[in-house]
């Protein structure tokens, strides 16, 4: 049995927040003592397993400043997450992972935060050069280095240039106990549609970098490919984070409620704030397919989930999506443009059973591919060894 300590910077929701979340439970299953530190948790706008009890979560530091006059957000949360870790390790109980002499410390990349933060002018590449230096210098000090894809592995080692460790890549997964498990009730259903309306599903974040206008235009342009009996059965639901002190979801979330209106397509979608787990798991099941809209995403857990459920998903080909996604089979990897995206969707409405089988491939691939059991599997042979080459160094 291993002491595990998360240490996160916010347990919202979103992809990198399920992910860490499903490899706490992965850890969790296989015997070890798992915990959460991080700056951030609001029952209201989190996962159930981190606010019913299955996870332990301490936060630590959130009355320092996310951002300073709306700038500066890289530097905030540097701080933020400097002081959590020297508070817990200094100040609490010396049972804790990080009160012990040197900790071995597994570092999970989602993504160079470097690549996240948009170019800017001088000021702004001298504010970054040494916040770059210094996530690569300290993320070199790891004991082990994995990422979520064989695309952020190829990012990584053209960013990091000074680390000669190649990462491990180790996929995400889906906890399918809960899909599995969870029975739907009137109460999770967020929206009423018709019986026979064909539904596309778009989960992401309201942020600008998702790309979710492309959902829109191409639902406008899907218009031109279907007959008037056909358009009018189709629906776009466009569920996802958001949070109303994170200014960028409000204004953008704004944004799309308006483009919709100016393409007078505002009837024809539903924008839903943060649904629960079960709300989102009925959506799911309620879907006919689901629309994936950002470029270069590291690697997207929400194809997994609809693959899981046996919806085909219409993606953009670049990115994690074209290592989970088999194009013509298990959905389709599109050029983002709403022209391509609306013929896959034409396709799908037009033709129910290649939909359904579709559905029908993606689980399966999920199943070989993405089970929980192998990511959980995977991840303990890693921790475990970790700790294993230490104990024989310091023996030595």
């Amino acid at each position: 049995m291993v002491r595990i300590l998360f240490v996160h910077p916010d347990l919202g929701i979103g992809g990198a927040e399920r992910l860490v979340v499903d490899a706490a439970l992965a850890l969790q299953s296989k015997g070890h003592t798992v915990s959460f530190l991080t700056n951030h948790h609001d029952p209201e706008h989190c996962f159930d397993e981190t606010k019913d009890g299955r996870l332990q979560v301490m936060t630590v530091g959130d009355w320092l400043p996310r951002d300073i006059f709306g700038k500066f957000y890289a530097v905030c949360a540097y701080i933020r997450m400097v002081y959590a870790a020297f508070y817990y390790s200094l100040f609490l109980s010396k049972k804790n992972p990080l009160a012990r002499p040197n900790p071995k410390i597994l570092f999970y990349c989602h993504y160079p935060d470097q690549l996240l933060s948009k170019p800017g002018n001088l000021l702004k590449q001298c504010y970054r050069m040494p916040l770059n230096y210094l996530e690569e210098v300290t993320t070199a000090q790891a004991d082990g280095i994995l990422v979520n894809s064989k695309f952020t592995s190829r990012v990584f080692k053209e960013t990091f240039k000074r680390i000669s460790t190649d990462p491990d890549v180790l996929y995400p997964s889906l906890n399918t106990r809960f899909f599995d498990e969870s029975t739907m009730n009137e109460t999770d259903q967020v929206v009423k549609l018709p019986k026979d309306a064909f539904v596309f599903l778009s989960i992401n974040r309201y942020e600008r970098k998702k790309n979710l206008p492309l959902a829109l235009h191409s639902l406008k342009a899907l218009q031109e490919r279907l007959s008037l009996m056909e358009w009018n059965k189709v629906c776009l639901i466009m569920a996802g984070g958001y949070d109303d002190r994170v200014l960028e979801n409000v204004e953008h979330y704004d944004e799309l409620e308006e483009l919709a209106e100016d393409m007078q397509i505002r009837p024809k979608v539903r924008l839903l704030k943060s649904p629960t787990d079960r709300q989102k798991l009925y959506l799911l099941h309620r879907a006919q397919a689901l629309i994936y809209t950002p470029e270069f995403e590291h690697f997207g857990i929400v194809p997994l989930e609809g693959m899981y459920l046996s919806k085909p998903v219409i993606a953009a080909n670049s990115g994690g999506p074209t290592e989970t996604i088999i194009h013509e089979q298990t959905g389709f990897l599109c050029e983002p443009l709403p022209s391509d995206f609306a013929n896959a969707m034409a396709k799908l409405v037009k033709d129910e059973r290649y939909c359904e089988r579709m559905g029908d491939m993606g689980r399966k691939r999920v199943q070989q591919r993405f089970s929980f059991e192998a990511f959980s599997t995977k991840l303990d042979n890693i921790v475990v060894d970790l700790v294993q080459k230490d104990a024989e160094r310091k023996a030595k």
